[in-house]
């Protein structure tokens, strides 16, 4: 049983935004199947954090969960700035129900235990420019962490972030006070792509081992995590 992970997916199947026409992009939805199924088995997990679908609603999303419950394994998601089609946890969960997409699970202020690890996280946040720059989500996302963590049942946390917390010339000083708090010592996120991945930390800063797991930048091959 292993733990892959692997961030922005941008499917489209339920909406007409395909990603193939950005550099490297190209044909990336049969490249995720088939790099994902060669090496994921049915008994393994997938973080998927964030960005998912361009869908706006469960009827554009239905599509594109169907795809993902079809691939290998267990998928954990988790809210990215483009998942407008994200409710709240018990709507989501009875879509999921409704269409038996079983390998689906929603990671929203809750935890799941994957063999002895407890994988956590949530959208984080990123200051881009002043009008992003909003408090109130900021708090929201440092409790929405705090709860994911707060329920972790083993001591052995890892944490699973959109937004980067931190970059080569910015960082989230909020978000990463959590991580410290609690001991985090693997940290993955994505959200950037093409030229903006030249600020990602692949690094380990205080103890925090940072790893940025966007599509484009793992080749569109989910990470081994554990």
């Amino acid at each position: 049983m292993s733990l892959f992970a692997i961030a922005d997916t941008h499917l489209s199947f339920g909406t007409n935004k395909p990603m193939d026409s950005f550099p490297g992009w190209n044909d990336y939805v049969e490249r995720i199947e088939k790099n994902w199924n060669k090496i994921v088995t049915a008994d393994d997990t997938v973080v998927i954090a964030g960005d998912i679908s361009w869908a706006m609603n469960f009827d554009e999303l239905k599509a594109d969960f169907e795809f993902l419950n079809n691939l290998n394994g267990t998928k954990i998601i988790i809210k990215g700035n483009h998942d407008y089609w994200w409710n709240t946890l018990k709507k989501m969960n009875e879509f999921i129900d409704e269409n038996h997409f079983d390998t689906v699970k929603i990671l929203f202020n809750n935890s799941y235990t994957v063999d002895g690890i407890s994988v956590c996280g949530s959208r984080g946040w990123m200051f881009e420019g002043e009008d992003e720059h909003d408090e109130k989500v900021l708090s929201r996302e440092v409790g929405r962490l705090k709860l994911s963590l707060d329920s972790a049942e083993s001591e052995n946390k890892i944490v699973f972030l959109h937004y980067p917390p931190i970059t080569t010339d910015s960082k989230c000083d909020e978000i990463l006070s959590v991580l410290k708090q609690y001991g985090i010592k693997k940290c993955y996120y994505g959200h950037l792509h093409g030229k903006a991945a030249k600020i990602a930390v692949d690094d380990t800063i205080d103890g925090i081992d940072f790893k940025l797991i966007s599509c484009d930048r793992l080749s569109f091959i989910p990470k081994l995590v554990r």
